[in-house]
């Protein structure tokens, strides 16, 4: 089974209620949250509907709260 990789990119701040409705629903609070859920038709249209707000990646499977953030973390200092 197949996962959309959904990032907040851009703030939901002073758009429609129905984008920030729809943010909601994703489960996009805060700027920079990643949620997974799996390929369907009905989560591709909330994505479209706020299309030009996240970013979108199609992955085989969930990651863990955790091991997003080690993704994201950068190396740990100057090597020789």
């Amino acid at each position: 089974m197949s996962y959309f990789r959904i990032t907040l990119m851009r703030s939901a701040i002073g758009l429609p209620r129905r984008s920030t409705d729809v943010l909601k629903a994703l489960g996009l609070k805060k700027r920079m949250a990643t949620v997974f859920h799996p390929v369907s038709p009905s989560v591709a249209g909330q994505i479209m509907r706020v299309k030009e707000l996240v970013q979108v990646e199609e992955c085989e499977k969930r990651l863990t709260k955790q091991e997003v953030h080690l993704e994201r973390k950068p190396d740990p200092g100057y090597y020789n």
